[in-house]
């Protein structure tokens, strides 16, 4: 098989976008002629539909407000070989497609990013660019270092990481559960630097600074609570555990002086401190293993789907 016999699907989720989206499709119709494009409008009340119809591209719809509905009901729904999901505000280089599929197929990977490099002082805005370098500092100490833009929404996949991924994000965290899901099973990947441009006169970004940058940070504890229990509770744990030593450090040193107790409710609380801390790292145990299970599963269900074979 080679990238003009495989089935490509452009994967275009869009809400509010009228400005932007006959960019977007007319320029990767232009860089990937032989590809599907699909447009999945998420209840916009402009004229982002009419006109992706009018563009060329097969135009459908997701009702549950949030990106990450939407990127479950077109994994869901669409069938291909290769994946390219890029956001519908034309601030993507769509001409870097090719040379993605082809990274993803030369080097037999499931999963490409595009390495967001802006071209203008406006496409990325300083609270942004901080943002996502906390947070993929922050994922890179907890999952291990392999993006150095998790949060951007460029990518192309192969059909295997799209059919086995269970999305499980509503909005515009699902960036973050894409690069934790990829690193959890030590699937290939790789990063790719292309152009970022600002938004097209009209278009205007639906991210909010800190209320996304709060739930994706929110995801990426969930994230590390789930894949990650053993640390996560013993982490707990270890903190209960001090606080409870350091409450009942005095108490021991004024028994082996007088022989009394005299702040007993102290005494419960640091006794009652200690059992939860034990009762922390038991449950990060037992959580242990059965996260084991859930990812031998994923890992089941994604070695179940073939790979691309290019030739």
């Amino acid at each position: 098989m080679t990238p003009s016999s495989m089935r490509i699907a452009v994967l275009v989720p869009c809400f509010n976008e009228e400005a932007a989206v006959a960019t977007v499709v007319a320029d990767f119709r232009k860089a990937l002629p032989m590809a599907e494009i699909f447009i999945y409008d998420n209840n916009s009340s402009d004229r982002t539909v009419a006109i992706a119809r009018e563009a060329g591209a097969e135009v459908r719809s997701e009702r549950r407000q949030g990106k990450g509905h939407v990127v479950r009901r077109m994994f869901a729904d669409v069938e291909a070989d290769i994946y390219v999901l890029v956001d519908g505000d034309a601030t993507y280089d769509a001409a870097s497609a090719p040379r993605m599929i082809d990274r993803l197929l030369s080097d037999h990977l499931d999963m490409v990013v595009g390495l967001r490099v802006d071209q203008v002082q406006a496409a990325y805005r300083p609270g942004h660019r901080t943002g996502n370098w906390m947070l993929t500092s922050f994922l890179s100490s907890v999952f291990g270092r392999a993006f150095k833009d998790i949060l951007s929404g460029y990518r192309v996949f192969s059909r295997r990481f799209v059919k086995s991924f269970p999305v499980l994000s509503d909005g515009f965290e699902i960036e973050t559960e894409l690069s934790v899901h990829a690193l959890e099973l030590g699937v290939p990947v790789a990063e790719i630097e292309t152009p970022y441009y600002a938004r097209p006169q009209g278009s205007f970004s639906k991210l909010n600074t800190w209320r996304d940058g709060l739930r994706i940070l929110s995801t990426i504890l969930k994230l590390y609570r789930s894949e990650k229990p053993l640390r996560f509770f013993t982490v707990l744990g270890i903190f209960f555990m001090l606080v409870s030593v350091g409450l009942a450090i005095p108490i021991l040193v004024t028994y082996l002086q007088d022989g009394l107790v005299p702040r007993l409710p102290t005494a419960v609380l640091s006794t009652g401190l200690m059992i939860v801390a034990v009762l922390s790292v038991s449950s990060g145990l037992v959580l242990d293993t059965v996260t084991r299970g859930r990812r031998e599963m994923k890992l089941l269900s994604y070695l179940a789907q073939p790979p691309i074979r290019a030739g």
